[in-house]
């Protein structure tokens, strides 16, 4: 376990942090004035969560709340907790968090624990440390997931994580690598990055209005270990970059983000499909992740590394088995192109098309503001505890889009926008 860096060593440029910090606000949440924000966020991105307070109330935020998250308290949990207390969550914490985005307040979590936080800890505790939590957050989730607020995720280089990403890098030398790498991949290494942003989400809005105008019936996946049909759901709507949510603000959910993405059908997936890159789930790394659908359902899971928790996650719930998200990026985009496996979703997903197990996001239909849960269902949209993306494209993958009367038509080739 590494300790924060000292600020005297810190190699973090602070002017980039800053504008990073400025485009999680102006950009990934749209905040507006006297709208309230809860955040979450590692001790060690106190510097960022400071900054991220700072342009909050410059852009007339009501009131910043914070909560941090510790590693080493994390770890004592499990090196000290009697057996019971892995069955229990912070429920309190997240009904309050629930009844704040119900009165307006906005989200942001920042990113950065170390992806193998929890890989040397017993998996049957950490599946149910993991389904108690899912199961306390879900009231503050679907607020998220149904997007009734303005959210955003970003990342900071946390040096336990900096160090498990570049391992042959001594601390200071790895945190600035992976600072720099997280500042180009979030386009705040240029001179105006809510400029360079509003120019990203045009192109990403392109892509999507023209998936919007196929109107695909399914998506049929072809590579190395995968043959895989992914249904769309009845009314699907593709999505990419810059959102409105139900409260009318526009917000960029991920930064960065480079995906363009919609609803499956729950019970039109069949085939069979392999992970690209390794997931990192709650501290423990799962790869070479494959499995098989019949109608919808995967029904059977394997794993190189991380089996166990694998299985167990998809154990949560009946919907966690089912697909909630697909999404397309070009093997080309820039996170791709740098080569880093960050061990981190936000980033990795970015890198590959990918999809989600669990819960669907309501935005991804046609007038989803106005569906209720069970229209939602009824057109095919998942519901789960989770929702948990992984990597399933390559530049060896294949992707044609499938029309209703059967016909055809190349999305991508060898990883490309065909």
């Amino acid at each position: 376990m590494n300790a924060p860096l000292q600020s005297a060593i810190n190699p973090v440029d602070p002017a980039k942090l800053e504008k990073l910090a400025e485009v999680a606000v102006k950009v990934g949440l749209g905040l507006q004035k006297g709208q309230d924000l809860v955040v979450t966020a590692p001790i060690a991105a106190l510097p960022l969560a400071r900054f991220i307070t700072k342009h909050a109330y410059m852009a007339g935020a009501g009131l910043v709340t914070t909560f941090y998250a510790d590693e080493e308290a994390t770890l004592a949990r499990y090196a000290y907790a009697p057996d019971e207390s892995f069955d229990k969550a912070s429920g309190w914490l997240y009904d309050g968090m629930a009844r704040a985005f119900a009165n307006g307040a906005a989200r942001l979590a920042i990113a950065g624990d170390n992806p193998m936080l929890l890989a040397s800890q017993d998996p049957a505790k950490v599946a149910r440390a993991n389904r108690a939590n899912s199961i306390a957050y879900k009231p503050a989730l679907e607020k998220i997931s149904n997007f009734d607020i303005n959210w955003n995720i970003v990342s900071y280089p946390n040096p336990s994580w900096a160090c498990q990403v570049f391992p042959e890098l001594d601390e200071v030398q790895a945190v600035k690598k992976l600072a720099d790498a997280i500042f180009a991949a979030s386009r705040v290494d240029v001179a105006d990055p809510v400029a360079a942003w509003a120019e990203h989400n045009a192109n990403l809005r392109k892509r999507s209005s023209w998936l919007n105008g196929e109107r695909f019936a399914a998506l049929h996946f072809t590579g190395p270990g995968t043959d895989l049909t992914v249904g769309l759901a009845d009314g699907h709507e593709w999505h990419g970059g810059a959102s409105t949510a139900k409260n009318g603000i526009t917000c960029n959910p991920n930064i960065p983000t480079e995906e363009v993405f919609t609803t499956p059908h729950a019970l039109r997936v069949e085939g069979h499909v392999s992970s690209t890159k390794p997931l990192s789930h709650q501290g423990t790394l799962i790869d070479d992740i494959q499995v098989r659908f019949e109608g919808g359902r995967i029904v059977e899971a394997r794993a190189s590394k991380g089996e166990e928790v694998l299985n167990k996650v998809l154990d949560t719930d009946e919907g966690a088995r089912r697909l909630g998200e697909v999404a397309l990026v070009p093997h080309s985009s820039p996170i791709s192109a740098g080569g880093i496996l960050f061990y981190n979703t936000l980033f990795d997903e970015n890198a590959s098309c990918h999809i989600a197990l669990g819960q669907c996001y309501s935005k991804c239909f046609l007038d989803g503001a106005s569906l209720s849960e069970e229209q939602i269902r009824a057109q095919g949209g998942n519901s789960s505890l989770i929702h948990i993306d992984w990597m399933i494209g390559s530049d060896k993958v294949d992707i044609d889009g499938v029309r209703a009367d059967g016909s055809r038509v190349p999305v991508m080739r060898k990883g490309e926008w065909a």
